[in-house]
């Protein structure tokens, strides 16, 4: 199951590619660097919410094998 670091961090990633996109229409280049490092963020979080849920199951996996 998603947890919210991996939700939010698909969040800032959307939200960074769009600060892109209207950067390049507006030939805004601050915007553009802010989208990408939003964009960064975001799949650092995402990368990090997916190692703690890993942990998480593997942890559980464990628990359910000790109970065996």
């Amino acid at each position: 199951m998603t947890n919210r670091d991996e939700l939010d961090g698909k969040k800032d990633q959307v939200k960074g590619k769009v600060k892109q996109a209207w950067g390049d229409l507006t030939d805004n280049e601050r915007l553009r660097e802010e989208g990408a490092a939003d964009e960064a963020a975001g799949e650092v979080q995402e990368g990090f919410g997916k190692a703690r849920r890993k942990v998480g199951e593997a942890i559980e996996d464990i628990g359910d094998e000790i109970k065996r």
